[in-house]
């Protein structure tokens, strides 16, 4: 997948998505099995407890519930928006992914490799 956690995105469709304005979210959890993403403040369902032991009055709780990955886009600091990605060779051996448009490396992948001798 091309999201991580902690990664900040742009949200490209649906409810949550606001036209004409790049709001920033950050990703929760990603749940690579299914493709799917939980983003911060978004998709947001509520769940009414019952009162028990812990919570005597019960209520409501909001809650995150995941959405497919294809619906967000990763954020590039350079280009303020959210950009296609894509994954190179650093020098020293290593992965890293780079925004498509302005070629800015978006964070390592994986450690470079160490030789044998």
């Amino acid at each position: 997948m091309f999201v991580r956690k902690n990664d900040t995105v742009v949200i490209r469709c649906g409810e949550d998505s606001t036209r004409g304005k790049t709001t920033v979210h950050r990703v929760l959890r990603v749940i690579p099995d299914t493709n799917q993403v939980v983003v911060e403040g978004v998709n947001q369902v509520v769940k009414h407890i019952k009162p028990n032991r812990r919570n005597p009055k019960g209520g409501r709780l909001t809650k995150e519930m995941p959405f497919d990955a294809s619906r967000v886009m990763l954020y590039c600091p350079a280009c303020q928006k959210g950009v296609r990605v894509g994954r190179r060779q650093t020098a020293d051996g290593g992965k890293e992914r780079y925004c498509k448009k302005c070629g800015n490396a978006m964070g390592a992948l994986a450690r470079p490799k160490k030789k044998a001798t």
